[in-house]
């Protein structure tokens, strides 16, 4: 397991885990992102509340990803559905 600092807001943080550094530092990026955003449209809010906001806001986002991947795996399941059942029909007709 390794460690990579991080900037957010500008205070440095010591991530550890076991995703390449890469990786982590492109989270640390995107969070760092969404909380200067939340600052910038509410500037004398403290940083820890927009960084609750942040994680709102980012909370909001995935689960509203994870209900769209669901809805479209729930076509998927109906359209393999009636994909079967039409060639089961024209197996039908085929004899």
């Amino acid at each position: 397991m390794g460690s990579v600092d991080v900037y957010i807001l500008g205070q440095k943080y010591t991530v550890k885990g076991d995703a390449p550094e890469e990786y982590i530092q492109k989270v640390a990026a995107f969070v760092d992102t969404k909380i200067k955003e939340v600052h910038s449209n509410a500037p004398n809010i403290t940083p820890l509340k927009a960084s609750i906001l942040a994680a709102l806001n980012i909370a909001d986002e995935l689960h509203k990803l994870k209900a769209a991947q669901q809805s479209q795996e729930d076509i998927a399941k109906h359209i393999r559905h009636i994909e079967e059942r039409a060639n089961a029909l024209s197996g039908l007709f085929e004899k």
